[in-house]
C-alpha cells in the first residue's frame, strides 16, 4: 500500500503501530529507508527494534531489477512486513521510469506470498511525476484516516508509461550486424564479446552482456524463426545490443519481470537479461520482436 506522509510525526504515527503490530503476529519486519528515519522507528520501537531488519536503500534500490529479486528472495516462504523508501534525487529520467514500473510489478511479483508492504511517499521531498503513480500503483492507500481502495490503480500489466510505446531508435550507421541461427550461437557469444572488449567495455561488465546477449538469441532460435540478427553498438556511455527475431511474439503480460519457478525448463532468457544489464527493451512490430540490451561501459 502507498503511505503519503507530510511530517516525521505523520511517519511515525504511520508505520510504528503497523510494525508492532506485524511483530505480534510473528511477522519478519525488514525496513528500508534512510539512516534518520530508521533511527526515529528504531527509538519509537523501544526494545521492540531489536527484532526488526533493515537495508540501506541506496543499495536495495540501486538496481530495480534486482530489487524484484531481492523483494522475491527476502519473502519466499515467509510471513513479512516490509516498509520500503527509495530515494528518488539524483536519478535519471530512465532510472525514475524503470522504478516506478517495477513497484507496479512488485503487485504481481509477490501476489502470492505472505507479505503486507508499506511503500513511503514523502511528500516534502518525492517528485510530483512520482506522486502520480502512488495510488495508480498500489491498491491500498494508507493516511491518517486509515486505509482506502485506490480508485485509480492500474494492474501492473496494464501500466503504460513515458516512452514505453514510442518506437525505438535506429542503431547508427556504423553499427555492426551479425546474423545467427542455431550453429552461430557459438561464434555469437564470441562476436558479443569481442566486440565489447575492442569498444573499451569494463572487463567485469563484458560477461554480463555475453551471457544476456546469448539467453536472448538462443530463445530466438529456439522459440522463434530459429534465426536473427544481433546489431551492437556504442554511446552516451553504454553498450547497446539489439537483438532482433523476425518469428518473435510477446505473449507475456510482463516479460522478464517476474522470476520463473526453479523447476521451470524455460523463462530464463529475459529474466536473466533484466538482472544484468541497465536496461532492457522489447518492441514487437510486424512480426519482428526486437530486444534491446544496454549496458553500461563502466561499472
Amino acid at each position: 500500500m502507498a503511505v503519503p506522509y507530510d511530517s516525521d510525526e505523520s511517519f511515525l504515527g504511520l508505520t510504528a503501530p503497523r510494525v508492532r503490530a506485524a511483530l505480534d503476529e510473528g511477522r519478519r519486519v525488514l525496513v528500508i529507508t534512510g539512516p534518520a528515519k530508521l533511527a526515529q522507528l528504531r527509538e519509537a520501537l523501544g526494545r521492540d527494534a531489536e527484532r526488526i531488519d533493515s537495508r540501506p536503500p541506496a543499495a536495495w534500490y540501486e538496481h530495480p531489477y534486482r530489487m524484484l529479486a531481492a523483494y522475491h528472495e527476502y519473502t519466499r516462504g515467509r510471513r513479512t512486513f516490509v516498509i520500503g523508501e527509495p530515494s528518488w534525487a539524483g536519478r535519471s529520467r530512465r532510472q525514475v521510469r524503470e522504478l516506478i514500473r517495477c513497484e507496479s510489478v512488485i503487485n504481481a511479483a509477490l501476489r502470492a506470498t505472505a507479505v503486507i508492504m508499506l511503500c513511503l511517499y514523502d511528500l516534502r521531498r518525492v517528485p510530483d511525476s512520482v506522486l502520480h503513480y502512488g495510488p495508480v500503483n498500489h491498491p491500498v492507500l494508507l493516511g491518517s484516516d486509515g486505509e482506502t481502495s485506490s480508485s485509480r490503480f492500474v494492474e501492473p500489466h496494464e501500466l503504460v508509461l513515458h516512452d514505453d510505446t514510442a518506437p525505438l531508435t535506429d542503431p547508427p550507421g556504423d553499427a555492426g550486424t551479425f546474423r545467427f541461427t542455431a550453429r552461430e550461437l557459438k561464434r555469437l557469444r564470441r562476436h558479443v564479446g569481442d566486440y565489447a572488449r575492442t569498444a573499451g567495455m569494463d572487463r567485469n561488465l563484458i560477461t554480463s552482456l555475453v551471457i544476456s546477449a546469448s539467453e536472448i538469441a538462443a530463445n530466438s532460435v529456439e522459440h522463434g524463426a530459429g534465426y536473427g540478427t544481433i546489431t551492437m553498438w556504442v554511446g552516451d556511455g553504454e553498450l547497446v545490443c539489439e537483438i532482433a527475431d523476425p518469428g518473435g511474439a510477446l505473449d507475456d503480460p510482463l516479460p522478464g519481470y517476474i522470476p520463473p519457478e526453479p523447476e521451470s525448463p524455460r523463462g530464463y532468457g529475459l529474466w536473466i537479461s533484466r538482472q544484468l544489464c541497465d536496461l532492457v527493451e522489447l518492441r514487437a512490430e510486424d512480426g519482428l520482436l526486437r530486444v534491446r540490451l544496454h549496458l553500461s561501459m563502466s561499472s
